[in-house]
């Protein structure tokens, strides 16, 4: 049985949704590897196929071009390259997947890490003949801050070094020395041929040497990242709903918090504490598209009915009693900043943490990090693409867990006020 041929329906596993990204240095082939793992596993639409089956007949290609399918802009067609994020969906029958292709390019560093931070697993694609290059050593290093569980190393282009089992061992020891710096310990190597097809869905032929699953083997049996262990419930308040239909007794008392959990399992009767007020009740009634449900988890957009009438509006956080986040007007973090005009200390940003923001100041930059070798480095100011140990002092409290705890209350991102852009990414340590 292949890789993509349907089990019957009774006999399939769900193995739920798997988020991950493409990411590495310019012309690894990132495009051309989604491109691929679409078309051998049968889910490009025959319209899909026949239109760049027509644009790479166009450019005088002997075959088809399969980095179209993600690089949709006419600037990245006419270049040959990836500017913004591309997200393409697929399923194997026994899984969903939702494929981020992030840019190599350095000035997009800032579209990885919309990409990275909510991937569950990241492809880091090394050009054989290429070997491990700084936007390697960027890219994994924030796929490693960003707190993305799976790490996939593939060696791309293997068929324009002959296959050689001696090129894939020395880029694999370099890369190996690299993650040992960073921490990293869970790391899978793959050899590939996104161009030919070789180790994506298939086999192959030409790399009889490595012994080790496919790439949609890997796909297929990595555990999604909220399974990995026990999470603390976390419900951040987006909307207070108050139905306006006086006619309607039903209606009439109703009180309902919607948001999305962003960690953790919630039963209806759990006790639970409201943040930042510190009142306690307890869970009368889940809902999602008005059906009551026994229980909800992380991810789901849900509405929480509580048995006390409690003062709560948009920004608030509903935490099972017991299991409190740190709340402080100070944070520590990992920061990415993304803006062209660097950093200036003495200006007062916004700090937007789940639903709820608060202005904020730099209280101190511990150290920058430079990515070709990992020293930490002092540092005043920050500019574009730059990481850096900070601390902010804001003018609201914040309810915030360790990244490493909760990817969704760990995390937060930094506004300038004028302008409205986001300039920064941050990791709450």
């Amino acid at each position: 049985m292949s890789a993509i041929e349907k089990l019957p329906t009774d006999t399939v596993p769900d193995n739920g949704l798997l988020r991950f990204l493409t990411c590495g240095s310019v012309d690894d082939g990132k495009s051309t590897l989604i491109g691929r793992l679409l078309f051998d596993s049968k889910t490009i639409l025959a319209d899909t196929l026949h239109a760049i089956q027509r644009t790479s007949a166009k450019r005088g290609l002997d075959s088809v071009d399969l980095s179209l399918l993600t690089d949709g802009l006419q600037a990245e067609r006419e270049q040959g390259i990836t500017i913004d994020v591309a997200y393409r969906y697929f399923t194997t029958g026994t899984r969903k997947y939702i494929i981020a292709d992030a840019p190599g390019h350095e000035q997009y560093t800032r579209n990885m890490v919309t990409a990275a931070s909510t991937a569950d697993l990241a492809i880091i694609l090394i050009d054989a003949r290429k070997g491990v290059l700084t936007q390697t050593r960027r890219h994994s290093y924030l796929a490693h801050l960003l707190g993305i569980p799976h790490i996939v190393v593939a060696v791309n282009k293997m068929d324009l070094v002959d296959y050689s089992p001696d090129t894939f061992a020395r880029i694999k020891a370099d890369y190996l020395a690299f993650a040992e710096q960073l921490g990293i310990s869970k790391l899978r190597f793959l050899p590939m041929s996104a161009l030919q097809g070789d180790m994506i869905v298939d086999r192959g032929e030409r790399l009889d040497w490595y012994d080790g699953p496919t790439l949609l083997e890997i796909l297929e049996t990595v555990p999604a990242i909220h399974s990995a262990h026990a999470e603390k419930f976390r419900f951040p308040v987006q909307y207070v709903c108050r139905p306006q239909d006086s006619a309607n007794r039903e209606l009439h008392d109703y009180r309902g918090f919607m948001g999305r959990v962003e960690s953790g399992e919630l039963l209806i009767g759990d006790t639970v504490t409201v943040l930042p007020s510190g009142r306690e009740t307890r869970v009368k009634d889940l809902q999602v598209l008005g059906e009551s449900l026994p229980s909800v988890v992380a991810e789901q957009s849900v509405t929480i009915l509580l048995e006390d009438e409690i003062d709560i509006s948009r920004g608030d956080m509903i935490v099972k009693t017991g299991e409190l986040p740190k709340v402080s007007k100070q944070i520590d973090a990992m920061l990415c900043w993304l803006s062209e005009s660097p950093l200036d200390p003495r200006r007062k940003y916004l700090l937007r943490h789940t639903t709820r923001d608060s202005k904020a100041m730099l209280a101190g930059i511990a150290f920058r990090v430079d990515i070709n070798t990992m020293e930490e480095q002092a540092a005043e100011r920050l500019a574009m693409n730059d990481i850096a140990r900070v601390s902010f002092k804001l003018a609201q409290p914040i309810f915030a867990d360790a990244y490493a705890e909760s990817r969704g209350t760990g995390a937060f991102i930094v506004i300038d006020e004028s302008s409205n852009n986001t300039v920064a990414a941050g990791m709450i340590v």
